[in-house]
């Protein structure tokens, strides 16, 4: 399975024949149905078929609002809903991608242990023709998160079931410091109610993926430390 979409994904780029169009493949699904680590293979694989820096990686949760703005909004409680992420500058940066291909692109991240975006942990070369992004809400209905869809070549849905999901969250929450009761009740709370929003609109996806296992790639300089 891995293998095969890969090879899809190596023929969406295109011959280096002068033109600078960048391909753009988004992965949506519902919070840990494994879109982070699927994205981070692609781009490593694609870069060792093709060539260091060909594939570039935009993780949507760099666009999380600081918890100093969640305070200040009062959405501190409701952490990874759609409006506690700046959707705007999300859009606006892959519509930058699309068009800025003569200069490196820095873009942030979410550290998990810092519970903090980080700003230009990645960067997009102007080499780059694949970039891989992913999120909860590339496929919403909701402005602005409705254009991103314009902007991407496709949209693949990563599927996992609502068991191991919850299973995954819950040990992120722990690996975080929450204690078990805290974990789950965040998990109940927060994390279940985000995923029914993205399964709602798992019809706007072009393509469902359901991987039972990926590699995890070992984190470097284009995937931060």
């Amino acid at each position: 399975m891995l293998d095969s979409l890969v090879a899809d994904v190596l023929a969406l780029i295109p011959e280096d024949d002068g033109d600078p169009h960048r391909v753009m493949i988004g992965l949506t699904g519902a919070p840990a149905a494994g879109k982070s680590t699927l994205a981070r293979y692609l781009v490593h694989a694609v870069n060792e078929a093709s060539g260091t820096g060909i594939a570039g990686y935009l993780p949507m949760d760099g666009y999380h609002l600081s918890n100093v703005q969640l305070d200040r909004l009062g959405r501190r409680d409701r952490k990874g809903a759609p409006d506690t992420f700046d959707a705007h500058g999300y859009v606006a940066m892959l519509n930058r991608l699309s068009i800025e291909t003569d200069h490196p692109i820095y873009v942030p991240d979410y550290d998990r242990r810092l519970h903090e975006p980080v700003a230009a942990r990645h960067v997009i070369e102007p080499r780059t023709r694949l970039v891989v992004t992913e999120g909860n809400y590339l496929a919403s209905d909701s402005e602005p998160w409705v254009r991103v869809r314009r902007l991407l070549t496709e949209l693949w849905y990563v599927e996992a079931s609502d068991r191991v999901r919850e299973r995954r969250l819950h040990r992120r929450q722990r690996a975080g410091g929450a204690s078990a009761s805290a974990a789950r009740a965040w998990v109940e709370r927060s994390d279940r109610a985000n995923g029914e929003l993205v399964k709602a609109v798992r019809d706007n996806c072009t393509r469902v993926v359901r991987v039972n296992k990926v590699p995890r790639v070992r984190s470097d300089h284009r995937f931060g430390r």
